[in-house]
């Protein structure tokens, strides 16, 4: 059985921290799954660490699509979230159903997530009405990083920390059954957590949070074009990888690879026959 956006909000009832992690493909979301992580994210940043584009701005519906697919193919225990990508949502309420439906009927996900506060929440409110459970996002939301001047911590000045408060309340008025907090003082972010009846998943928003989402390839080292400050490598698997692949291209090189041990047998009899047929 999947887990539900319900058992979500009941593990903050229970006081029971919420890990959630970024896949983006069929055996990253099986292996994550299997650990039991309750809650996984097809992030738009599938877009730099999947896809090589420098932002998560260029990331289309198709490719998220895509990958979405292939992580419920992976995972079976998981609750997945579709990350609705830029301006897929922003323009009319009828863009934002249009393409919060594809994630759930083509993607096969069981939620949406969206960035932003007050702007959002009427969208917000008719996708949850119309039945798709909705994750907020405030704090930095890198769709936005143009106009905020690129990726930086928010909410540290007092007009802004009170938008921020007011943006989580008008969230979970709107129905959202959980919001993500990125890169938003500690402080403000367990105001933010104890404020609020539904759970807040930080990503370096402080340890108060009820969960704490990562990119997968962060905390596993395979992402090295830049390691934000609120990761932790918990593995370094690009340098594994790179030694493992300069050893399978030495022993090609020199003939060590393949042996008999990777290799097929047929009957004598035949290639015989073979050699003097030719």
């Amino acid at each position: 059985m999947r887990v539900t956006i319900n058992e979500i909000k009941e593990m903050k009832q229970r006081k029971e921290k919420i890990p959630m992690l970024t896949a983006y493909d069929y055996v990253t979301a099986k292996m994550v799954d299997e650990a039991d992580v309750p809650l996984i994210l097809v992030g738009d940043s599938l877009g730099m660490v999947m896809l090589g584009y420098e932002s998560t701005i260029p990331v289309t519906m198709e490719e998220m699509i895509h990958h979405t697919k292939a992580v419920v193919r992976g995972a079976k225990k998981s609750l997945i979230v579709g990350d609705m990508p830029f301006m897929t949502y922003h323009v009319t309420i009828s863009d934002a159903l249009y393409n919060a439906a594809r994630f759930i009927q083509e993607g096969g996900a069981q939620a949406v997530k969206l960035e932003g506060g007050e702007v959002v929440a009427e969208k917000v409110k008719r996708l949850v009405d119309c039945g798709i459970p909705v994750m907020g996002h405030i704090g930095l939301t890198p769709q936005s990083k143009h106009q905020l001047g690129g990726f930086k911590v928010r909410g540290k000045a007092l007009e802004e920390a009170k938008k921020f408060l007011n943006d989580a309340r008008i969230l979970e008025e709107a129905g959202a059954f959980a919001i993500v907090l990125e890169c938003t003082p500690a402080p403000l972010s367990r105001l933010i957590t104890e404020m609020l009846a539904i759970p807040t998943i930080g990503i370096g928003a402080g340890p108060d949070c009820d969960g704490q989402v990562q990119v997968i390839s962060d905390i596993l080292g395979l992402y090295t074009d830049f390691v934000p400050k609120h990761a932790k490598q918990y593995a370094r698997l690009a340098e594994e990888i790179k030694v493992a692949v300069s050893t399978y291209t030495a022993e090609v090189k020199s003939h060590s690879f393949p042996t008999g041990k990777n290799s097929y047998t047929m009957d004598e009899d035949v290639i015989k026959q073979l050699q003097t047929e030719s």
